[in-house]
């Protein structure tokens, strides 16, 4: 994120201990070219990090973002494009600094893919609206991206 030139005061500082949260990313929408989930999962991994804070965050690609989560391969096809999965490197740096990343099965199903089609270490729930409930009553703070 770019330094603003001019000064910004912080009336409500906030650094928390422990974080539970859930992102339920069903569409994209975009910050310029990067997709704000994207965006905002990196911005509150920098915080957790400069936190040291212990931390559980997951990010659950469904409906029409689902293809996020395809090799270059599977992307091409579903996306009838040449160039590749576009978001792989994002996704991999973000799971590296340890947010767990989740495609919802009834999304799967219904656009065929099977786990072969997948990036690696992306993992299938058995469908969206389910695994959101399960982590809200988990105690996790559901963040719903939209466009």
């Amino acid at each position: 994120m770019p330094i603003s030139a001019k000064p910004l005061r912080i009336d409500i500082p906030v650094r928390l201990k422990e974080l539970r949260i859930a992102f339920s990313i069903a569409d994209l929408a975009f910050e310029g070219d990067l997709p704000a989930c994207i965006f905002h999962l990196q911005l509150i991994m920098k915080d957790i990090a400069d936190w040291t804070a212990k931390s559980q965050v997951i990010a659950v690609f469904h409906t029409n973002a689902g293809h996020v989560t395809l090799h270059d391969e599977a992307y091409n096809a579903e996306r009838k494009l040449g160039i590749g999965n576009p978001y792989k490197q994002l996704l991999a740096e973000l799971m590296k600094s340890g947010v767990e990343v989740e495609l919802c099965g009834a999304t799967a199903t219904v656009h065929k893919w099977g786990n072969e089609d997948f990036l690696p270490g992306v993992k299938v729930n058995t469908d969206a609206m389910a695994r959101m409930s399960q982590l809200v009553q988990d105690g996790f703070v559901q963040i719903t991206e939209w466009d």
